[in-house]
């Protein structure tokens, strides 16, 4: 009975596999030119896939608790990669594709409750915290390769643009999660090595990590700056700045699309 619970805990979610289809599905559809409009399969096939990517973020951060010694992440359905079954999905999902939509920032949110009274040891709390943004460069590392590889030949235009688009969340994901604010990873990675007192009078700051975030990224300046990075660092792996434009044009469909975007497709 206990074996069959446990494998039952682990037992990918259909609502997972669903939308895995819908990337796959959407994915095609991008590659083949199949729809008369490619922005409405490049929306889902680069939200779908984002989906995925924020799935297996928020299981590596379960899984690695399991291993650290948190039994009990199984039975709260975090291993069956159900985007449904995480404590806060407005946190975990809602939000960081309203963040994509509204300004083409990869964010995931927080929304694994890990019994971290279970775990003993700094460095094994620490990498619970690293293992989600980790996740984020390993697909940063899969949508790039095709730029740096010089993989392209054959590769459709607009399915370029998707995958850069792709590529750049995954990227402003994985540097923005590794900041050392509350609220986000990167503050769970140093926080266990901070005195109790720092912890106790930054824990009330936690919830509003997220949002203090993706607000001053709104800030012009600021917005700049950290855009100037993120594209000299996809620059360098060969992702030009006028792939992700584009991908992010064509990914907002309903607006009315470049001209310069639209004639290169």
């Amino acid at each position: 009975m206990t074996t069959s619970a446990a494998r039952s805990d682990r037992r990918i979610s259909p609502v997972f596999l669903g939308i895995v289809a819908v990337m796959a599905v959407s994915g095609w559809a991008v590659w083949t030119d199949f729809a008369q409009r490619p922005g409405i399969p490049l929306f889902l096939f680069v939200t779908a896939a984002w989906v995925v990517s924020l799935c297996l973020h928020e299981y590596a951060h379960a899984r690695t608790a399991l291993h650290s010694g948190d039994i009990s992440i199984g039975s709260k359905g975090y291993l069956t990669l159900n985007p449904f079954a995480y404590t806060h999905t407005l946190l975990s999902i809602v939000l960081p594709v309203l963040f994509v939509i509204m300004g083409g920032i990869g964010l995931p949110g927080g929304a694994v409750f890990i019994e971290r009274g279970r775990i003993s040891g700094r460095w094994k709390h620490s990498l619970i915290s690293a293992a989600g943004p980790l996740t984020n460069v390993l697909f940063a590392f899969v949508c790039t390769a095709p730029f740096w590889l010089h993989a392209l030949d054959g590769v459709p235009v607009v399915f370029q643009y998707a995958l850069g688009f792709l590529a750049l969340l995954q990227v402003t994901a994985a540097i923005l999660n590794f900041v050392p604010v509350p609220g986000l990873d990167g503050y769970g990675v140093i926080e266990p090595w901070l005195s109790y007192r720092i912890r106790r009078q930054v824990e009330p700051f936690a919830p509003f990590g997220l949002i203090a975030v993706f607000g001053i990224l709104w800030i012009p300046e600021v917005n700049h700056v950290f855009f100037d990075a993120i594209h000299a660092l996809l620059r360098a792996l060969g992702i030009s700045d006028f792939t992700t434009y584009c991908g992010f044009d064509a990914y907002r469909f309903w607006q009315t699309a470049d001209p310069v975007c639209a004639l290169s497709l």
